[in-house]
C-alpha cells in the first residue's frame, strides 16, 4: 500500500493493483476479499519461488543481496570495512548516505532511523501518530550506532497489536528528546569523537509531526491473517493503519506479502 499524509496529518491510502492504484479510504465500511492462489514472484529476479524471504525475495536473492543481510535490520553490525559486504557498490550508494534518528509514538515511544527522503513515509508505514527527527548522521552504520545507544533508554520496537487497537497515548516528544539527549550525552560525545562532530548533529526540529488514520472502529481483539495458511480472507474494511488492513474479521499486514500474487475484490454495500 502507498500512504501519503495531507497538510493536517491525515493519512491517505492507495492499494497497488497491477498498474492501477485504488484509493482505499473510500472503501471504509465496505467488503474486501483477498484471494492468494499460491504464486509468489521474487521482487528482485522475477522468478517464481515457493517461499518468500526478506519481504518478497527468493532464497537465492535473499542469501546474495546486501539489502537482505542482517545489517539491514541491525545497521550497527555493518561489515563493509571488513571487506565482506555482499554488494560493495550497492552499499556505497545506499548505506553511505545521510540518515535521520527519530523518536515516534506508534504503540508507545520508540526510537528509529530512516533516510531524510523517507520522512514521513517511514512513520506512516509504522502507524506512528507522532514523530520527531532528533539527530542527523552521515551514514547508515552511524545511525545504527546512535540507535543502539538510545536502546539503553527506550525501545526501538512497535507493539503492533497495541498499535492496531488504537492504544497510543500522547507523548511529549520534545521533552523526551531533551531528557534522552542529556542522559546519553557521554555516549553521543564518544561517537562524535570517533566519527567527527559534523557527522552526528542535532536535528533542531521543534515541531512534532502528528498523523491521523482512517479508522471506523478499533478491534477489541487483534487476530492476524496469514495468507500461507488462510489463502482466502474476507471482511468489512474498518480501518487502515501502518501497512495493515483492519477488517471486522481480523487484520492483515500487506507488506508481509510482497511478491505474492493476490486478487482483490472490493464490494459496495447496499
Amino acid at each position: 500500500m502507498a500512504i501519503t499524509a495531507d497538510e493536517a496529518g491525515g493519512a491517505h491510502y492507495e492499494l497497488r493493483i497491477g498498474e492501477h492504484r485504488e484509493p482505499l479510504d473510500a472503501w471504509l465500511g465496505h467488503d474486501v476479499a483477498l484471494s492468494f492462489g499460491g504464486h509468489i514472484v521474487c521482487v528482485n529476479c522475477q522468478r517464481s519461488t515457493r517461499k518468500s524471504f526478506g519481504q518478497g525475495h527468493c532464497y537465492s536473492c535473499f542469501k546474495r543481496l546486501a539489502r537482505c543481510d542482517t545489517c539491514m535490520m541491525a545497521p550497527e553490525r555493518c561489515h563493509y570495512f571488513q571487506g565482506t559486504c555482499r554488494e560493495p557498490e550497492w552499499g556505497e550508494r545506499h548505506c553511505f548516505a545521510p540518515h535521520v534518528v527519530y523518536l515516534a509514538s506508534s504503540s508507545g515511544a520508540k526510537v528509529g532511523i530512516t533516510k531524510p527522503s523517507q520522512m514521513p513515509t517511514r512513520w506512516l508505514d509504522q502507524g506512528a501518530v507522532q514523530a520527531l527527527p532528533i539527530l542527523s548522521v552521515a551514514s547508515r552504520r552511524q545511525s545504527g550506532l546512535v540507535e543502539a545507544l538510545f536502546r539503553h533508554e527506550i525501545s526501538d520496537r512497535t507493539h503492533w497489536q497495541r498499535m492496531l487497537k488504537g492504544e497510543t497515548a500522547d507523548v511529549d516528544l520534545i521533552n523526551l528528546r531533551d531528557d534522552l539527549m542529556a542522559r546519553l550525552a557521554p555516549g553521543l560525545e564518544s561517537l562524535k569523537e570517533q566519527f567527527g562532530e559534523d557527522n552526528i548533529r542535532s536535528h533542531g526540529e521543534q515541531t512534532v509531526a502528528r498523523f491521523d488514520y482512517p479508522v471506523l472502529a478499533w478491534p477489541e481483539r487483534v487476530r492476524a491473517f496469514n495468507l500461507d495458511r488462510t489463502p482466502q480472507v474476507e471482511g468489512r474494511l474498518m480501518g487502515l493503519k501502518g501497512q495493515y488492513l483492519i477488517l471486522d474479521t481480523g487484520v492483515i499486514n500487506l507488506r508481509k506479502y510482497t511478491g505474492y500474487q493476490v486478487s482483490v475484490t472490493l464490494s459496495t454495500r447496499s
